[in-house]
């Protein structure tokens, strides 16, 4: 229950899936935590559930593609907690799944927006204040198709592997200021965006159990099991993680 006391976290698209099991998770684990989203009735309904139980934990509308907004949210949110220890930038779309050869400009930059620039932001304006902290874990939500490549959603997937590298690079640069950086690698996880994305199959149910039996362990994973990857990513008990890559994937990427 005290794996994050006194730590102050963000989470970024917060309000429904990885987001919010990892603002739960957090939140149960002693850390106040801020959510960030769009989505202002599923946040504000999250943070009044947790509020009744007793935890620490704040809303604000940020659109990450804006860094007017993601700058105001985070100044706002040191304010209210006093410090940031931890970023979590979760936010992310999928895009449009089209051959690279149909995709429109539009839909190209709506994707790098939300997931890479989306990430920038938020870094750039969480680290003068984990400098102040004396240290911090940003945790970047990346995907398996950061890792392997797929035939469908270019645009996502070349998001994912910029937030992969990104990540990297950010370690190395704040290794000396103590601020730890790491890239999560979901497989295919039960989510609103997931399960969007199936039905748009012929048939959803087929679509499911196919991609069910595309991970070793037979079916897909569920919000906590990345929420407590972000756990062990934020606390102290991964000191000396920085740089890599933590892929919860139910076996997928083991092929």
């Amino acid at each position: 229950m005290n794996r994050l006391k006194d730590k102050v976290a963000i989470v970024t698209g917060g309000a429904l899936g990885l987001g919010r099991a990892t603002a739960i998770r957090m939140a149960e684990e002693g850390a106040k935590v801020a959510i960030f989203d769009m989505l202002d009735k599923e946040g504000r309904a999250l943070v009044q559930e947790l509020e009744k139980r007793g935890f620490t934990v704040g809303y604000w509308h940020c659109d990450v593609t804006h860094e007017t907004q993601v700058s105001d949210a985070i100044e706002d949110a040191v304010q209210a907690f006093g410090k940031l220890n931890v970023l979590v930038n979760n936010a992310g779309i999928s895009g449009a799944s089209k051959p690279t050869h149909e995709l429109t400009e539009a839909e190209w930059d709506r994707v790098m927006a939300v997931n890479v620039k989306g990430v920038f932001f938020c870094t750039k304006h969480a680290i003068p204040h984990m400098k102040k902290a004396g240290g911090g874990s940003i945790i970047n939500l990346s995907s398996i198709y950061g890792l392997v490549g797929a035939a469908d959603v270019p645009p996502y997937h070349a998001s994912k592997g910029a937030v992969r590298l990104m990540s990297k690079t950010d370690a190395l640069i704040y290794a000396p200021d103590k601020i730890r950086v790491n890239s999560i690698h979901p497989g295919f996880i039960w989510t609103p965006m997931v399960d969007h994305f199936l039905e748009q199959a012929a048939d959803a149910e087929a679509a499911r159990k196919f991609t069910d039996a595309k991970h070793p362990l037979g079916h897909m994973g569920e919000p906590d099991d990345i929420a407590w990857g972000a756990v062990y990513l934020a606390s102290d008990e991964a000191k000396f993680v920085t740089g890599s890559e933590l892929v919860i994937d139910g076996g997928y990427t083991a092929q």
